[in-house]
């Protein structure tokens, strides 16, 4: 035999040896992380009970889902998702130590106050009551997202749903604390019902993404669908439903649509009207089967763009080319070099994107991204993504993104975060104020003693033309157990610029699935805790006992449509400045965050915009990006001392804090 025909005959086996080797040494790199021993001790959380209505915890607790006789084999694999948590400040006190809470276990949204929370911001906690808007055994929540919809300087509640499209709670004037009977529930799409049931469509949402889309001063709202329009959890539903078409790249889903809000009304009965934007986002990349949304303005415009998480398929960066009353984002995605793994060019991955937050990470005054993604150790053995922001600034952004360029590189190996589990929500936040943004994020599947990873991945070898019918796909039913024991990861930022997973030393390594994350500083120290949402297990309170550093805490809001009330019942003192940028400089460098008006999976942090300052107690140039009322942008710099300021957006910023703090304008 001659030797070249001899080498071909070789070729195969030594292409299988060098994947079977790479598999090897990736499985095993999965292990090899930072071991965040010698930054474990700065941190202390105490997990403390959540007050919930009386009689609550004494009812049947049900751990899966009713659904369509189609999934009914698949039942524990649909009843997978659902569990939400927000803390905000439902009061108008001035602090957000308020909980909003959907529990998987009773299909019920629980309205309540932190454990930390003030005397006079507690309240009897109360199951949020959609009536006379039909709900019905066929839907169940999926997202509590506080906001102020119609601008009256009052916290509402966008609450979500598998079964139909979105319930506004609007908050009423004359409300003075937080009960039932203080929201007048809306549809957020408008919908007939002369017989007192549901004739609308049958969205299966387990995204919402809250901002000022158009820049036209009014939030506007982003819903990410998950199955088709279906139904899902109707026993005695049509056989409507199907499963993805693809593992790497369905476009069968629900989607995303984009609500514009149009106009409002304030008072005993508020009214808050939104529209469709059908053309908002190309019809090609708005079918994928969505998870996560979350924003951030990355070109100094004033308008945020998106990153949508797709379950079975690409994620899409959206950039931002609206104007007001017209929403238009176009896609963007990476560009691959010689060394670039497909999947890691942004945009191009067939991972499975479960959960994205913005975070300035390496103290730059640039956003950076990290999206989770199901990474699990001799099971799923994918890749978080940590794309970090390689533009020169943000001019060079803008036109980048322009020309349909997304200049991000991703290196979540290189700083420690690649590999954690099957991943959900993941929310950057600085724990000790100390400069350094942490990251948490919930992890784990479904629970139970059988355990049916090779089911799984078996089914990952099937031929995507059988995939979409649920008939074709493996048991997963109650008992059965698919990375169950996954627990919730925290991870720290170590000497050698890297990230530590310190959960276990930290005692929040619980092996039970976790879903959402939301972060608030709910007792105005400067602390952030935390609260999680579990999937069929109780929610869970983490207050902050470490030691803090220096911080900046700015309540951003501009002027409300009601300001004659401004400060009394559950008004505020104005309507949150949804996506205001905030990019603060002192001698220790650059840091920039935002007002988030609520994205991720299921978690919404806090309206506040927090720095943490290390041992810095001097004063910072803090420079302030927003657009008013009106829609107009505007840019000014303060100089602000360490601590909390409340800040009123008009055509310029100001300091409205209490004392005699002098706070000098720069610019």
């Amino acid at each position: 035999m001659e030797p070249r025909q001899r080498f071909r005959r070789l070729v195969p086996g030594v292409a299988t040896l060098l994947v079977a080797t790479a598999l090897f040494f990736g499985v095993n790199a999965a292990a090899a992380r930072p071991s965040g021993s010698d930054v474990a001790g700065d941190y202390k959380f105490q997990e403390m009970p959540i007050a919930m209505p009386a009689g609550y915890n004494d009812q049947k607790m049900n751990t899966v889902r009713k659904v369509n006789p189609a999934y009914w084999k698949i039942r524990t694999w649909v009843s997978s998702v659902g569990a939400s948590v927000a803390m905000n400040d439902l009061t108008g006190h001035g602090i957000s130590d308020s909980l909003c809470i959907v529990d998987t276990r009773t299909n019920d949204v629980v309205v309540t106050y932190a454990p930390t929370a003030r005397a006079q911001d507690r309240f009897t906690p109360f199951v949020l009551n959609a009536a006379p808007v039909p709900v019905d055994d066929t839907m169940a929540p999926t997202n509590c997202t506080p906001g102020d919809y119609n601008g009256d300087g009052r916290m509402d509640i966008l609450v979500s749903y598998w079964g139909r499209t979105p319930i506004l709670f609007l908050a009423k004037a004359s409300a003075t604390t937080v009960s039932n009977a203080a929201y007048v529930p809306q549809e957020l799409v408008p919908a007939a019902s002369p017989d007192g049931k549901y004739h609308g469509p049958r969205w299966n949402t387990d995204a919402i993404y809250v901002g000022d889309l158009d820049g036209d001063g009014h939030p506007d709202v982003v819903v990410g669908n998950y199955f088709p329009d279906s139904d899902v959890l109707d026993t005695h539903g049509l056989k409507n439903v199907v499963m993805n078409d693809s593992l790497s790249s369905a476009k069968n889903a629900g989607g995303d649509h984009v609500l514009r809000f149009v106009k409002s009304t304030t008072g005993d009965k508020p009214t808050a009207a939104y529209v469709e934007d059908s053309k908002a986002i190309n019809f090609q990349i708005a079918t994928g089967w969505t998870l996560a949304v979350s924003g951030a303005d990355l070109t100094g415009d004033g308008l945020p763009e998106l990153y949508v998480a797709n379950d079975f398929g690409h994620d899409h960066l959206l950039y931002n080319q609206s104007t007001p009353g017209k929403i238009r984002l176009t896609e963007a995605t990476g560009t691959r070099s010689a060394t670039t793994p497909k999947s890691f060019v942004l945009g191009k991955g067939s991972f499975k994107g479960m959960g994205v937050d913005f975070g300035d990470l390496n103290h730059n005054g640039n956003f950076d991204l990290m999206v989770s993604n199901i990474d699990e150790p001799w099971g799923l053995v994918e890749s978080n993504f940590l794309f970090v922001n390689k533009a020169k600034d943000e001019a060079d952004m803008k036109r980048q993104l322009a020309d349909g360029k997304a200049p991000f590189e991703q290196k979540a190996q290189q700083y420690g975060v690649a590999w954690t589990g099957w991943c959900w929500d993941v929310k950057f936040g600085d724990f000790l104020n100390s400069g350094n943004l942490d990251i948490i994020q919930t992890d784990g599947f479904v629970k139970g003693k059988i355990d049916r990873w090779p089911w799984l991945q078996e089914m990952a070898m099937t031929n995507d033309d059988l995939l979409s019918n649920p008939a074709m796909w493996p048991n997963v039913g109650p008992g059965d157990d698919v990375a169950g024991d996954n627990q919730l990861a925290f991870y720290a930022a170590t000497k050698d610029n890297k990230f530590a997973n310190i959960s276990k030393s930290l005692g929040l390594a619980v092996p039970t699935p976790t879903r959402a994350i939301a972060t608030a500083d709910t007792t105005g120290t400067g602390a952030l805790d935390f609260a999680v949402a579990r999937q069929w297990g109780p929610p869970v309170f983490y207050a902050n006992k470490a030691k803090q550093g220096d911080y900046l805490n700015l309540k951003l809001y501009r002027p409300s449509a009601d300001m004659a009330v401004a400060g009394k019942g559950l008004a505020g003192m104005g309507s949150p400045a949804y996506d205001a940028t905030v990019t603060v400089t002192n001698k220790e460098g650059t840091q920039v965050s935002r007002l988030d008006g609520g994205g991720g999976h299921g978690g919404y942090r806090s309206f506040d915009v927090q720095f943490g300052l290390g041992m810095y107690m001097g004063t910072s140039n803090v420079k302030i990006q927003w657009r008013d009322a009106s829609g107009t942008e505007h840019t000014q710099t303060l100089n602000l001392a360490t601590g909390q300021h409340s800040i009123e957006l008009t055509d310029h910023a100001q300091v409205m804090d209490h004392g005699d703090q002098k706070m000098e304008m720069t610019s």
